[in-house]
């Protein structure tokens, strides 16, 4: 089947994809991977929920796959395509005859229907079927925002029945005074849209029996707490742990109100028992792609879950991974919190960068999702883009930071030029990293060829990777470094009410030794998305510390993050429709 991606949208060439005689089935899919009938329940003819605790109990849960993950430089408003990148080495690699396993998040809901799209990849490099992944897959994203709000609605109704009534009928029905401080609930309501209107709401209003009247508000469903918790959990078990030790609240005297002492946290466990799950999907070439979980990678991780990266590695030869945002978030964090809770060691990092995104670090105008692109992204402009370069040169030097060869992909552009294309690759391998220029977009796997090869070869040599801190470092020399040693900053200066926090933090042994997940903006290596480039001569600014118990990450906040995003005057849902004759989704991307 051969299909011209310039010609076509997205979602019209994933329907050609899903329409061609060899798409594969999910019972296809399961059976190429080695799984077992009982390890596996179908959704529909094309997806796949895998219990992997029974698979890992049958082949064992040792690492025997070459683990591969996916970053990228600074990205500008368009991104600059790894997710396409992860599938178009999943594809390359497929082509040279490797068992090669994908593992990708799942999109969320609010930037499907706003600016991003599905995040599912593009051209002839994407996960199909595009509408399944993009509309709600087999309900992992729901499954969290129910559990989130039945949180909510567990607390909100015990405040109400505290404030309505005295101890003794509290006892009568096996209850204890929690005394919520309404000043200090830590939880928010959860929707997975882009909702600026419910960043910040009152309930309650009304009687007493309309529940308790306090300040709250809504955060997309993949910026909870609950979501990270999915995402970090390494079983059934331990997810029912971590969510049992969610803070919600304090009380009036300062302590912690839990999940638990709301009895509420067996409850949302039962609502994810499925969502634990990956579910099976493929490559446009038909090579297995596990899609898993989705937490905000400014606030959290960013990242597709342990269980289905574990559960990859056990099964493929190749596995690879996708992390959110730019080396200095997303691969951050893969290196020194999700590599931690996994207990895998990358064996090779592909960083990918643009063209376009190049020159934007240059100098060139601001890029605008829904504007048009300045000339200068189009027409040969290279000292632009050696200026740009700066920004290419600190990722590199952030992942040769963690002990691993970098990879650097060029992720091809028609409009590239042969001199812009050697000038990157020139300042990438005079700074130590291998070097490859993909073309997958256009031609999927084929294009990707040198991308795959290179990866292998990188694969094949030794590295030395090692986490940034040990976990017995304080907390407050565990942000410094990362400022200066990730990011490139000069300092940290930390606000009261953050060194508030962080003492208090720092004061219990058990927290005191949580990874550190800091938060800030993807625009920049510094917490302040004007400073474009490799920005020099800035401390960065903490202005709380926020504390994710059941996750298990403490969270320096740098800049203002808004756990709820905004709809753009221009969202996607404009363009989505469905063809009432075939009953066909259009218009997604």
């Amino acid at each position: 089947m051969k299909l011209d991606p310039t010609k076509m949208t997205d979602w019209q060439v994933a329907e050609a994809a899903e329409s061609n005689s060899t798409f594969k089935t999910a019972a296809r899919l399961a059976e190429e991977l080695g799984l077992k009938e009982s390890e596996w329940d179908p959704y529909g003819r094309f997806l796949a929920k895998i219990d992997v605790e029974k698979v890992l109990r049958r082949v064992g849960p040792e690492k025997r796959a070459k683990y591969i993950d996916v970053t990228a430089i600074t990205p500008t408003a368009l991104g600059e395509g790894k997710t396409t990148t992860t599938l178009g080495l999943v594809e390359g690699l497929g082509k040279l005859g490797k068992k090669v396993i994908g593992c990708v998040r799942q999109p969320s809901g609010g930037p499907t229907f706003n600016i991003k799209g599905s995040a599912a990849g593009g051209g002839l490099a994407q996960v199909v079927p595009l509408t399944a992944l993009s509309l709600g897959l087999t309900g992992d994203i729901d499954a969290i925002t129910n559990a989130n709000n039945l949180a909510m609605v567990a607390l909100n109704s015990r405040m109400q029945h505290e404030r309505n009534h005295d101890d003794a009928w509290l006892a009568e029905r096996g209850l204890k005074r929690l005394d919520v401080d309404p000043a200090r609930i830590q939880f928010r309501w959860a929707m997975d849209f882009c909702a600026q209107g419910l960043r910040n709401i009152t309930i309650g209003n009304g009687g007493k029996l309309d529940g308790f009247a306090c300040e709250s508000g809504f955060y997309i469903t993949v910026a909870s707490e609950v979501m990270a918790v999915l995402t970090m959990s390494t079983d059934l078990k331990d997810l029912r742990n971590r969510l049992s030790r969610i803070v919600v609240a304090y009380s009036r005297s300062g302590v912690p109100v839990t999940t638990k002492d709301l009895e509420v946290d067996g409850a949302m466990c039962a609502l994810l028992v499925n969502a634990i799950k990956p579910t099976l999907m493929q490559s446009f070439e038909g090579q297995p792609m596990l899609v898993h979980a989705g937490p905000f990678a400014n606030i959290a991780i960013g990242q597709s879950s342990v269980v289905a990266d574990r559960l990859a590695c056990a099964l493929g030869d190749y596995v690879v991974t996708e992390s959110g945002f730019a080396s200095d978030m997303g691969y951050e964090k893969f290196w020194n919190i999700k590599c931690r809770c996994s207990g895998l060691k990358p064996d090779a990092v592909v960083l990918v960068a643009t063209v376009r995104a190049l020159k934007a670090h240059g100098g060139a105008p601001k890029v605008q999702a829904g504007l048009p692109l300045d000339p200068v992204y189009t027409h040969e402009n290279l000292e632009l883009l050696q200026r740009g370069c700066d920004n290419l040169l600190a990722h590199i030097d952030i992942i040769r930071r963690s002990g691993v060869q970098p990879v650097v992909c060029l992720n091809a552009f028609y409009t590239d030029t042969k001199r812009e294309r050697e000038l990157v690759r020139s300042m990438a391998e005079k700074a130590g990293a291998t070097f490859a220029v993909s073309d997958h977009w256009l031609k999927g796997g084929s294009g990707a060829l040198e991308l795959a090869s290179a990866v292998i070869k990188v694969c094949d040599e030794p590295n030395n990777f090692a986490y940034l801190c040990d976990l017995s470092e304080p907390l407050k020399d565990r942000i410094e470094k990362q400022v200066r040693e990730v990011y490139g900053g000069d300092g940290v200066d930390f606000e009261p009410l953050a060194l508030e926090k962080l003492e208090r933090l720092q004061a219990d042994p058990e927290t005191a030794k949580l990874p550190i997940c800091v938060a800030k903006t993807q625009y920049s290596l510094s917490h302040d998305p004007s400073l474009l480039g490799r920005p020099k001569g800035w401390r960065m600014p903490v202005r709380d510390v926020l504390f994710y118990r059941g996750a298990g990450l403490i969270v320096p906040v740098a800049g203002d993050i808004k756990l709820m995003p905004g709809t753009s005057a221009s969202p996607a849902y404009r363009k989505i429709d469905v063809d009432v004759e075939t009953g066909k989704v259009r218009g997604l991307f």
